[in-house]
């Protein structure tokens, strides 16, 4: 009976204690909550105050709710543009042709969160088949950033050639088609800005609306680009194209720009803001990289004799009769007797490539609700020998937010 009660009170005794336990744990981790809530205000609270000491509040307005809430629908288009000259000296004929690659558009709809301009986004692609898509902005007193990635393949091309004999054109040609096998396009663009007059002009005014610009003003802005990109149709299938693009089947280019531009801000009415921006940019760095192949074939005019080759030996890469490549005027699709090999890469660095960015915005806001539009375009170009590259990169946005 003894030894029961001794047992009931220790239970008891570490059932208290276990209250008591549970009781203190839960004091501090209230505690530790508001205090961790009360940092958390100081932090929003100086990044408040700091923002409101960036701007004249006679030209741009803070609004007092800071965080937003945006609905968004987004659509992207490249178009690129893959060109080479070919030289046939004993004819004096010269032919200049063009690829153009031009996807489905790119269609999203998505949310962006973000706090005083800065944020995140996540966006549902409405198509198939026109790849992958993702960006990031983040917009400031006097700064701005932007990132865009695309990444997609086709096989959809328009051919485009012109002909000249004795320096004279000859022939146009156009032609809608496919590829034997899908040309693969990745670019990634980031590209960063300084405001010069940050104190009365707001590019967030026009593009993410966290800030109201309450009268027109303009500022000179400052930016910086890095560009990559990579184009590939490296498949057996593109035969063809491939060797009469000297054997180049893949080009990876690497860019950084700075540039010197301007934006303004045009208010004609409370509310409603409209921004125009452009800013002309120059690489002062640019590595093209060039991946080729070598194959036992050549272009001919037709005139040679090519009956006596024999057989092709694939491993000293000669035909029977010593010699490496064999004329011929055009690949057949699946013909057996083509062998191919890659060679040396090529890299060339250059600078001073000029393109352009050119932005378009126009906000209207009433009470804590704001409706936006937003277009930008962009101009690559990068040249290797004969071969020249044009990308050409534009979107528009549609934005429909609410400040909480």
């Amino acid at each position: 009976m003894v030894g029961r009660m001794i047992i009931c009170g220790l239970l008891f005794s570490l059932n208290v204690a276990g209250q008591e336990q549970e009781t203190i744990d839960s004091v501090r981790s209230h505690e530790r909550t508001s205090s961790l809530m009360r940092r958390l205000r100081q932090v929003q609270q100086n990044l408040d105050e700091k923002a409101r000491k960036k701007v004249d509040p006679h030209y741009i307005e803070l609004p007092e709710k800071p965080w937003t809430v945006i609905l968004r629908y987004n659509e992207n288009i490249v178009d690129v543009d893959y060109s080479q000259s070919l030289d046939f000296p004993e004819q004096q004929e010269h032919v200049d042709w063009k690829l153009c690659f031009q996807p489905p558009m790119a269609s999203s709809v998505g949310i962006w969160v973000g706090y005083r301009g800065t944020g995140f986004a996540y966006s549902q692609s409405l198509n198939k088949n026109v790849g992958r898509y993702f960006s990031f902005s983040s917009t400031g007193a006097k700064y701005g950033v932007n990132f865009r990635y695309r990444h997609f393949n086709t096989r959809e091309v328009t051919f485009k050639a012109k002909d000249q004999i004795e320096g004279k054109e000859d022939q146009e040609y156009e032609r809608n088609g496919n590829m034997p096998s899908p040309v693969w396009i990745r670019s990634a663009y980031l590209n960063g800005y300084y405001v010069f007059n940050g104190y009365r002009y707001s590019q967030a005014a026009a593009y993410n609306q966290s800030v109201i610009q309450r009268r027109s003003a303009g500022s000179f802005l400052a930016g910086a680009t890095w560009y990559q990109s990579s184009f590939e149709y490296a498949d057996i299938n593109n035969a063809l194209f491939i060797l009469i693009g000297n054997g180049i089947h893949r080009i990876k280019v690497h860019q950084a720009s700075i540039g010197f531009g301007y934006g303004y801000n045009w208010v004609p009415l409370r509310g409603l803001v409209v921004n125009a921006m452009l800013m002309p940019t120059f690489s002062v760095y640019s590595r093209v990289k060039v991946y080729k192949y070598a194959f036992n074939f050549e272009l001919s005019d037709g005139t040679g004799e090519v009956d006596d080759y024999g057989d092709w030996n694939p491993e000293t890469h000669t035909w029977a009769n010593g010699k490496t490549h064999k004329p011929i005027t055009m690949i057949k699709e699946n013909d057996n007797n083509i062998a191919y090999w890659d060679q040396d890469d090529e890299i060339d660095y250059s600078m001073f490539r000029f393109s352009a960015d050119l932005r378009l915005g126009i906000a209207y806001n009433w009470k804590n609700y704001f409706l936006g539009f937003h277009a930008q375009y962009s101009n690559l170009t990068y040249k290797k020998d004969q071969c020249k590259v044009n990308i050409f990169d534009a979107y528009a946005r549609l934005s429909l937010g609410v400040r909480l």
